[in-house]
């Protein structure tokens, strides 16, 4: 008996195999919009959602909106969000829902039913969510990874200065908070993999849970190994920092090593910068550049 609709981690090792690494960000900011020629509303950033979407289908792997630059435009924004979510859906693009979001209980999972069920207005093909209430925290949502093909992003090592005291924190099994992210997420997707082999399913090289890791970052000083990995799917790694905070993809060898055998490389303003004259060109060099430095 195999699964009825793909994995999000399947879905990603297609696009990967097609060469595709590029997560390309849709980052609504004020300035960034006056690059667009239009105003900091709920329809400007629906004009850059729409436009990036259009300029990135057939070459990035995804798209990755930062919900909350629509947020804050109240309902508009949301309306402006379902349309860029609609029109990634037609163009058979991932959407990454960059929402953040964490809690525990039946709070964390109406969060996970608002961006991760079928047919939801604004369902998206993964999420960014975070754990530090502990892993299990996220189960509401592991229902939606099983059985309904969707993907998460757990946030482990991130480049902002205050979070460092707290995923370099040692917990009482002597792992640092960031390594453990890492750590249950490859646990996670191993133990989900076994059961969809043992059901008939195909195995998948690509896990549906990943974590986040800062491509600014040095990694061992989180304890984060990046040797060989354990056995099963590999680790889904959504990656920010490349272009315009000032990380090479160049290095991507070197700063991931082992755990970066599905990276998927963020890049925002550098795409997004100068507006959509040259946009489309833009997307295809960064992916072309991405796809070179990882196939090296």
């Amino acid at each position: 008996m195999t699964n009825a609709s793909p994995t999000f981690g399947g879905r990603l090792a297609a696009e990967f195999a097609a060469g595709h690494h590029l997560c390309a960000g849709i980052d609504p900011h004020e300035a960034l919009l006056a690059d667009w020629g239009v105003a900091d509303d709920a329809a400007g950033a629906e004009r850059m959602g729409r436009d990036v979407v259009a300029a990135a289908a057939g070459v990035a792997a995804c798209v990755k909106p930062q919900i909350a630059l629509f947020e804050r435009f109240g309902s508009a924004g949301f309306a402006a969000l379902e349309r860029v979510f609609a029109d990634a859906r037609e163009a058979g693009l991932l959407v990454v829902a960059d929402v953040k979001r964490g809690d525990i209980g039946s709070t964390f999972a109406a969060y996970a039913n608002a961006w991760l069920m079928p047919g939801a207005p604004l369902e998206a093909d993964a999420m960014t969510v975070v754990a530090y209430q502990g892993f299990e925290s996220l189960a509401g949502a592991f229902t939606h990874v099983e059985h309904h093909g969707k993907g998460l992003f757990v946030l482990a090592a991130t480049s902002n200065p205050e979070a460092r005291e707290v995923q370099r924190a040692v917990r009482a099994d002597g792992r640092t908070v960031a390594a453990a992210m890492v750590a249950d997420a490859e646990a996670w997707n191993g133990a989900h993999e076994a059961a969809r082999t043992a059901a008939g399913s195909t195995p998948d090289a690509v896990g549906s849970i990943g974590v986040v890791l800062g491509a600014t970052l040095e990694l061992a000083d989180f304890g984060i190994e990046t040797g060989e990995r354990p056995a099963g799917p590999a680790l889904p790694v959504l990656a920010p920092g490349f272009g315009h905070q000032g990380a090479r993809i160049e290095d991507a060898h070197r700063i991931f090593g082992g755990i970066g055998q599905a990276l998927l490389a963020n890049e925002s303003r550098s795409i997004l910068r100068g507006g959509p004259t040259g946009l489309a060109i833009r997307i295809e060099e960064r992916a072309a550049a991405i796809r070179t430095a990882l196939e090296q």
